[in-house]
């Protein structure tokens, strides 16, 4: 796989290079301000260095779920205008995402300039199962640039147009940021210092379910927290009251705790309450005493303790979702806990990207306490559990150097 450097190396001045970026970063759904600009910020790096190379660098991404047409609600202005105020200099914005606007405001980039293009999944054919949709697309982003950089790690499992069709046309390289992912990610699956510990989080067993099944084998210990724990609670034999439960997935999770023995790791106590909101009264209560018209929204103070413990000698952590529902205040507690536990890590401390990284930073914790904070939640996991990523695969082939 060829790196950035090679590119740098080989010259880039006076060259347009699609340089695919992930800015898939939060809006306020009022006022369309972005709330977390971590996935931005970790853009930098790449995009700063084609800019000192002399590179005219056309950044490909997207925002959000459009149905594969224009859509006012996730067009990248707000990203356009962050960008140019972190690089110092305007970033202008094409209306389109490789028509005619495109083409004139790329024709119109000199030596160290950036054009951000409209969200690319304003094309339909930029998600289609078919490859000629997909393939006219490419096509049409190729001729945009010379050469071409992914630095969307959190895309790079998608066999999107930009993400995989491009890399088959142009001269292509791994940016800095997916570097970084592939070397840390290389850590957790080969030689892992020990003891090796996952904290896993979030709301679905079933969202999880193969990355459990391919980590179970390697690893130390497994702490399972958010509203997945409770389906495993219920394999215990708790009631769970109103917590989130995936009925159909307790028999696989009394399976998972009987084949793993003491290495899975469950709450010992969870924050209830009977409804979901920010000013409710909460109850801090053991596992197998929820009550019945009450949900479970976070894990207590003693699994905090419990899960700090098990973590305090750990060689190498990997964490990914949050303990509670961390956006509302009484139920942060468990997430900002467990998280300071995996930054004091002496060893390597990864945080896998998604909701995990928000909550780093939502909840005020020092980014730079974390070995690395991942930006690719979904493309992360999957790499976890072995799977081959189409957008790694092709950078991975010579083809089109």
């Amino acid at each position: 796989m060829r790196s950035l450097d090679d590119l740098l190396a080989e010259g880039v001045s006076g060259r347009r290079v699609l340089l695919r970026a992930d800015l898939n970063v939060p809006l306020d759904k009022q006022t369309r301000e972005i709330t977390d600009d971590g996935r931005i910020r970790a853009s930098l790096p790449t995009l700063q260095a084609l800019r000192d190379g002399g590179a005219r660098v056309v950044v490909a991404a997207h925002l959000g779920r459009p149905k594969g047409a224009p859509d006012p609600q996730f067009s990248l202005a707000p990203v356009a205008a962050r960008l140019g105020e972190l690089l110092g200099s305007t970033v202008p914005l094409a209306t389109d995402v490789a028509g005619e606007d495109a083409k004139a405001k790329v024709a119109a980039l000199a030596d160290g300039d950036v054009l951000l293009l409209e969200n690319v999944r304003f094309e339909a054919a930029e998600t289609s199962k078919d490859d000629a949709e997909r393939r006219e697309l490419a096509d049409r982003l190729a001729a945009l640039a010379d050469l071409y950089v992914d630095d969307a790690f959190g895309a790079v499992h998608r066999k999107h147009a930009s993400v995989f069709d491009v890399a088959e046309r142009l001269p292509h390289a791994a940016g800095r940021l997916v570097a970084r992912e592939l070397e840390v990610l290389t850590r957790l699956t080969t030689d892992p210092e020990r003891p090796y510990v996952v904290v896993l989080g979030g709301s679905k067993v079933s969202d999880k379910l193969a990355v459990i099944e391919a980590l179970l084998p390697k690893v130390d210990r497994l702490l399972v927290g958010g509203g997945m724990c409770f389906t495993f609670l219920a394999a215990q034999g708790h009631g769970v009251g109103k917590s989130l439960l995936e009925a159909d997935q307790v028999d696989t999770c009394r399976r998972l705790l009987a084949e793993a023995g003491d290495r899975i790791v469950l709450p010992v106590d969870v924050v209830c309450s009977p409804e979901f909101s920010a000013d409710v009264e909460t109850t801090v209560v053991p596992v197998d005493a929820i009550p019945d018209d009450q949900m479970g929204l976070d894990v207590g103070p003693r699994t905090v303790e419990l899960f700090g413990t098990t973590l305090g000698n750990a060689g190498t952590v990997f964490w990914n979702g949050p303990m509670g529902v961390f956006e509302l205040a009484p139920f942060q507690d468990g997430t900002r806990g467990v998280a300071r536990a995996v930054s004091a890590v002496a060893g390597l401390s990864v945080v896998g990207g998604g909701d995990s990284a928000a909550a780093v930073r939502v909840l005020g914790l020092d980014e730079d306490a974390y070995g690395h904070i991942s930006t690719g939640g979904g493309a992360s996991l999957e790499y976890l559990e072995g799977r081959e990523l189409p957008g790694l695969q092709v950078l991975a082939d010579g083809s089109g150097l």
